[in-house]
């Protein structure tokens, strides 16, 4: 069976795994190999922005696999769907951010902006947030701020400091020697955090005191899941670096850092291929990107998200949901033991709707389906997660 050979074969995250066998996906949903259909919330951990199989990003796929796949190591060549996906980010970025380079996942963009951040401001030294989640390579992993999650890997990058997320008193480890400071800009494995009380202002501020750039870490509330195409635009500032992924590919692999021209430019020399890639900007991938990218504009689904988020709200009313974090489609419903949110997520998944867990805030399940999820399948899944609900009591 696949489910066996998955497990024999196949290199594992967990002791346990969910071990669904997929059969194929469409829209907002998962079938299984026994045809029953699965209403998906999580999009591959919000990545799969305009849902499975979009029409519009396998049209685009099929189109450029007639033309041609990998031609050439990133830089070299001017491929139409790299370029015309990095013209149109910046269409919509700030002016200071209107250059991008693509890689292959959200990890190596974080590797790309630390090491950008060095060159650009020759310092060597990373602030970071306790509970942050940057990815698993072994830069991004210096900057995971749970330190049992980092054991057996060492020794990683010893200049970096950590600091409480919204909590002011502590932005003095901000200093001289700070390359740049890495946030998320919604904390995703924590909980679905948000900033408060201008809490990115006062470390941007920080950051210009002190010459450090600020990198914010947007690979889960970016591509129009707060209901703005970077969760930054609610909050008043511009970060120095930008960093995004997932849901920016529509289901495909994909990262990207952005900045200046200024600062991208220094790592064209001294030395030359300051940061490398075979495969990022790979133009099947681009162009999926730069449909789903489209689609999202063309369909107005950002201005969608408030009123899905509203109605998510609404529905779930239920003794044992204690708040729900988040913002926009990135909503963390928090119960009041965490021994009960595994046996939700399975109760769920049996019942035909996928949840999925964070990975620090134990008490949570995550909520972050398609932006174009419609609210019939909203009203349908918050049904199954209550009438769960209703059964654990």
């Amino acid at each position: 069976m696949l489910r066996d050979d998955f497990l024999k074969y196949q290199a594992k995250t967990t002791p346990y795994p969910m071990g669904m066998e997929v059969k194929r996906a469409k829209g907002s949903y998962i079938i299984d190999q026994k045809g029953k259909k699965h209403l998906d919330f999580v999009a591959g951990v919000s990545a799969c922005s305009v849902g499975h199989r979009h029409p519009a990003v396998v049209r685009a796929m099929k189109k450029q696999l007639n033309r041609y796949l990998h031609v050439m190591v990133y830089g070299e060549y001017a491929q139409s769907p790299a370029v015309e996906l990095c013209k149109l980010l910046a269409q919509h970025l700030p002016p200071s951010l209107e250059v991008t380079y693509l890689t292959n996942s959200g990890t190596e963009a974080i590797e790309g902006a630390m090491k950008l951040a060095k060159r650009a401001t020759g310092k060597t030294g990373f602030v970071a947030a306790k509970q942050a989640y940057h990815g698993s390579t072994q830069g991004a992993l210096s900057l995971l701020g749970v330190e049992s999650q980092k054991e057996g890997y060492h020794p990683l990058l010893n200049e970096v400091d950590f600091i409480s997320f919204n909590n002011l008193a502590e932005l003095e480890k901000i200093n001289t020697n700070t390359a740049g400071v890495v946030l998320e800009t919604i904390q995703g494995g924590a909980g679905f955090i948000l900033p408060e009380n201008d809490y990115l202002k006062a470390v941007k501020a920080r950051c210009e005191e002190v010459g450090a750039l600020l990198i914010l870490d947007e690979i889960q509330p970016g591509i129009g899941r707060t209901g703005k195409l970077f969760a930054f635009e609610h909050y008043g500032i511009t970060p120095d670096i930008l960093v995004i992924g997932k849901g920016l590919g529509g289901g495909m692999p994909i990262g990207a850092f952005c900045s200046s021209a200024d600062f991208m430019e220094q790592l064209t020399h001294k030395p030359s291929l300051g940061h490398i890639t075979t495969f990022g900007g790979n133009p099947v991938i681009a162009a999926a990107a730069l449909a789903t990218l489209k689609t999202i504009y063309r369909k107005k689904l950002m201005n969608q998200i408030e009123e899905k988020e509203q109605l998510f709200r609404t529905l779930l009313v239920h003794p044992k949901i204690k708040q729900i974090n988040g913002r926009g489609l990135m909503l963390a419903p928090i119960f009041e033991k965490e021994e009960e949110v595994p046996a939700i997520v399975q109760s769920c998944l049996n019942k035909g709707l996928i949840l999925f867990f964070l990975l620090w805030e134990k008490k949570a399940v995550r909520i972050s389906p398609p932006l174009n999820i419609s609210h019939r399948e909203i009203k349908k899944g918050c049904a199954i997660l209550l009438e769960v609900l209703d059964e654990l009591q």
